[in-house]
């Protein structure tokens, strides 16, 4: 079974409101980032990716199964979406690349240096992810001068 999908939608903030908020998923990954409107989404959308203390019951929804929230920074969002703050949401990016949507990283990383004065100063990398984030910041920097 899926839940509801983004094409019935007119903005993806409502998507994400409808499907998760006011229960106990935190958007994490891609849908962090278009929660916190550093990623506008694809169309017709289907996947949603969240921390969640159990599997859940929907096949288009990424379970990332934790066994608290605790040590995951957390923010509120349109009222009662629960997603990643930045820094968390990158840095679960960068530290598992291999399997992310990498476009929607380096995208996001790009809207957030353009934002902040063409500056990455406020994002907290962790040391192990520096080499990844050091490897994929020029790209970022360059996704909007090229598109």
């Amino acid at each position: 079974m899926i839940s509801k999908v983004s094409a019935n939608y007119e903005a993806h903030g409502k998507w994400l409101m409808d499907v998760v908020g006011g229960t106990d998923l935190v958007l994490c990954h891609t849908s962090a980032l278009e929660c916190l409107g550093l990623f506008a989404g694809y169309s017709n959308e289907e996947t949603i990716d969240v921390y969640s203390k159990q599997k859940g019951q929907y096949d288009n929804i990424n379970y990332r199964v934790v066994n608290t929230f605790d040590g995951i920074d957390i923010i509120q969002r349109y009222g009662n979406v629960l997603c990643t703050s930045v820094n968390q949401t990158v840095n679960d990016m960068l530290g598992d690349f291999d399997n992310i949507d990498e476009q929607s990283l380096v995208e996001a990383l790009s809207d957030y240096y353009y934002m902040n004065k063409e500056s990455f100063d406020g994002l907290i990398i962790k040391p192990e992810n520096m080499d990844c984030f050091n490897s994929i910041k020029d790209w970022a920097i360059e996704y909007h001068e090229v598109g």
